[in-house]
């Protein structure tokens, strides 16, 4: 089957991009909106809408294989591509994608993908967010090809076992960070809430204090709203760098007694902590990381490490992994480009022993998500994250209801 014809169509996200340098730096966040100068290139403004692009197939038997173009909330930082704009990335797609895929035979997965990873315009390669969307089309039309499942190429093409329960999802509250727990637990969400602690003084505190109250008031929360004793979720909570921040980069072992404070207040949850530190530059981040990591297993704390920035590419991730630079590493999709870079990399870490949370972006799309749920059967990572957006029951029940069909249709055709 050959693909005839590439459409597109701009689109809208499930967030915002945030310039991440300007919030560190102090931006005053008003309602929605931020207050400030933006300081990272591409930015117009401190917060903006978030856009995406539908790449679509048209199929010669009439079918549309559709995928979504979408870069991460914090664009253009950590060393991420820049800004991903509608406006000025469909003209591009037309003019570099389009000839190459059209009249294209469909073959597999991994061949067609390893082709768009390929090309390079300028002597660059195309925009993560571009490989990422024209992937999920990609993926979904080889299934239409062979009227599979997205999730059952992904298992044929990589030798995996298709996933017979539900993977724990990870929710996140963005700034509303004591309601919408509520609704995690009201849900029954494995992991939560992500919290979003991006600023030291009003989040974290200067000595860890106000997060450590946070945390020990998650704990409770649970504790009080739940209806069964056996729900014990995971407490994961994304600080981007600021306890680095309040106790200094190079104080690991003054961080490491932080951390032991905080394991205290989750008990008896367990507590994830995602870019403790950000040294603003890949090796220095692999190996602060690597240190941090070695001395909580050598003091026998338990509170696990989680890898984010300067940790984007396949190559990043085996570069973390390899040196064992925190006890998890998140995978966020937008950024490793083409989804068979996340079937890799959840595989990678897998053999290695390393957790492997394949996330992403609250400002990615419901296709986008639908599709990483696929990829997410078929490898089998530790957690999965619930997206789109930052208002919980949408990005939950996207990803938990595509992950229930999934098992339903597997277990309709055991049956059969």
């Amino acid at each position: 089957m050959k693909i005839i014809d590439v459409i597109c169509s701009p689109g809208k996200s499930g967030f915002f991009f945030d310039d991440q340098r300007a919030i560190k730096d102090g931006a005053k966040s008003d309602g929605a909106a931020y207050i400030g100068k933006p300081a990272t290139e591409g930015f117009f403004a401190v917060r903006q809408a978030g856009e995406s692009i539908s790449v679509m197939l048209r199929l010669e038997d009439g079918q549309i294989a559709m995928g979504d173009c979408a870069a991460v909330q914090y664009s253009g930082a950590g060393g991420r591509d820049p800004l991903f704009l509608a406006e000025k990335f469909i003209p591009f797609i037309n003019t570099h994608l389009k000839p190459l895929l059209i009249g294209k035979e469909i073959t597999t997965f991994r061949e067609m993908s390893a082709e768009i990873e390929a090309v390079k315009v300028d002597g660059k390669q195309v925009h993560t967010a571009i490989r990422y969307g024209v992937s999920q089309a990609i993926l979904a039309a080889v299934a239409m090809s062979r009227r599979k499942m997205m999730c059952e190429i992904v298992a044929e093409e990589y030798g995996t076992e298709l996933n017979d329960k539900m993977i724990p999802i990870f929710t996140q509250s963005g700034d509303d960070r004591f309601s919408n727990p509520d609704k995690m637990i009201i849900k029954g969400a494995q992991v939560l809430p992500h919290g979003l602690i991006n600023h030291v003084a009003t989040k974290l505190g200067e000595k860890g204090e106000i997060l450590e109250d946070y945390v020990r008031w998650l704990r409770d929360r649970v504790i009080a709203l739940r209806l069964d004793e056996r729900y014990n979720p995971t407490l994961h909570i994304d600080v981007y760098g600021t306890i680095g921040l309040a106790f200094g980069n190079d104080s690991l072992s003054e961080i490491a007694d932080y951390l032991q404070k905080l394991e205290e207040a989750a008990f008896p949850l367990g507590l994830r902590i995602e870019g403790p530190i950000d040294v603003g530059e890949r090796e220095k981040q692999m190996l602060v990381l690597k240190e941090l990591t070695r001395i909580m297993d050598e003091r026998g704390i338990k509170v696990e490490i989680v890898a984010d920035e300067w940790c984007n590419t396949l190559e990043d991730i085996k570069y973390f992994a390899d040196n064992k630079a925190g006890h998890m590493i998140q995978i966020k999709t937008p950024d490793l480009g083409s989804l068979s870079n996340t079937a890799e990399a959840v595989l990678y870490c897998k053999k290695l022993g390393i957790g492997a949370y394949l996330g992403g972006t609250c400002n990615e799309t419901d296709r986008s998500a639908q599709v990483c749920v696929h990829v997410a059967m078929a490898t089998n990572p530790d957690q999965v994250l619930a997206k789109p957006g930052m208002g919980v029951d949408e990005g939950y029940m996207i990803v938990y209801n595509e992950m229930r069909r999934i098992l339903a249709i597997l277990e309709a055709k055991q049956g059969v």
